[in-house]
């Protein structure tokens, strides 16, 4: 009886031992700032509880002027999540089918006639990616289908590999304005921000101002900010706090049908067989058992973070205006040991 106690005893101890030894996320957050890799917003939820909700740093160095939970920085590449969704409202609407040409709708070079909508959400049209254009500045959508229109051919036989592409997000953005004759900006924030009251999420031009937004810097905390105009692949500001509104509404179908949800975290299967591991605007990879869906963004001195486990109503999302500091794989990685 002595044996089994001590052991029962043994058994607690180790139990106690091992959780007061697991950090806590906003501790994390907190040692990546402290080593200068983080200077942002960070928003944690798991099972459906928010664990850390921090701001940390300046939105503007030369001014110090400080960031607040009202704080909106660009998010880069999150925000073809933005475009996914608009493009599958348009499709429940009936203004689209997903496996249309891009062509029925806007003009499209002769080599690209004939992918399909469906494609350009898997990145498995072909279609190039415009990278070299990326350090122009002021670049614009009309300027990107220019240069698709100055080359002779897709990258590769639609739906033979993967391959992501900031322009097919781009031409994306341009269905979503002609189906529905109004600009990109307007109509997301009609569908999108409006409805779910993310009231500092921008799709941003030349002419908005955003009273509250941080500048982009580099490592060395230069000034390094966005400077480009594209829509579809990117041009949208927002916080933790709105795009986790956001999260919410895609998991409570209020945007998107169940039907079409599934089929969003469902990745393209390749003419080969294989399967990527893309879906719509998401990453989608299966861990321990649970699906999670994931993207990054990064531009000029922005990088962004928006990680969601399906599952288990969890989520890592962090903005920073210091993007080339911030190791985003490692923090990722050292964020999930403290919730999973």
């Amino acid at each position: 009886m002595k044996t089994l106690i001590w052991h029962a005893l043994v058994g607690i101890f180790l139990i106690l031992s091992l959780t007061s030894c697991k950090q806590h996320p906003q501790d994390v957050v907190n040692e990546y700032y402290k080593k200068g890799e983080f200077n942002g917003s960070v928003l944690i939820v798991k099972d459906g509880r928010m664990v850390c909700d921090t701001v940390l740093g300046f939105r503007n160095i030369e001014k110090g002027l400080r960031s607040d939970k009202n704080t909106s920085f660009y998010i880069a590449s999150l925000s073809k999540a933005f475009t996914a969704a608009a493009i599958i409202i348009s499709e429940q609407k009936g203004l689209l089918k997903l496996d249309d040409k891009a062509s029925q709708f806007i003009e499209l070079p002769e080599y690209a006639k004939d992918i399909t909508i469906r494609q350009l959400l898997h990145h498995t049209s072909g279609i190039s990616d415009y990278e070299n254009l990326f350090s122009k500045k002021g670049l614009t959508n009309t300027e990107v289908i220019a240069w698709l229109f100055s080359l002779k051919n897709l990258d590769f036989i639609p739906d033979s590999k993967f391959k992501y592409s900031n322009s097919g997000y781009i031409i994306l953005s341009q269905i979503i304005e002609k189906v529905s004759g109004k600009s990109y900006g307007t109509l997301i924030h009609e569908q999108i921000i409006t409805p779910l009251k993310m009231n500092n999420t921008y799709v941003y031009k030349s002419s908005t101002i955003i009273q509250n937004k941080a500048s982009g810097y580099n490592q060395q905390k230069k000034p390094d900010d966005y400077s480009i105009l594209t829509t579809g692949d990117g041009g949208i500001y927002s916080t933790p706090e709105d795009l986790y509104k956001f999260d919410q509404a895609l998991r409570t179908y209020t945007l998107i049908s169940k039907e079409n949800t599934a089929l969003m975290y469902t990745p393209a299967k390749l003419a080969g067989g294989q399967i990527s591991n893309y879906g719509f605007a998401w990453f989608i990879e299966d861990e321990k058992g649970g699906k999670t869906a994931m993207h990054t963004g990064g531009l000029n001195g922005f990088k962004a973070l928006f990680w969601r486990d399906l599952q288990h109503n969890s989520c890592i999302i962090a903005l920073t205006n210091l993007g080339d500091a911030f190791p985003l794989g490692n923090f990722l990685h050292d964020i999930k040991k403290t919730i999973q």
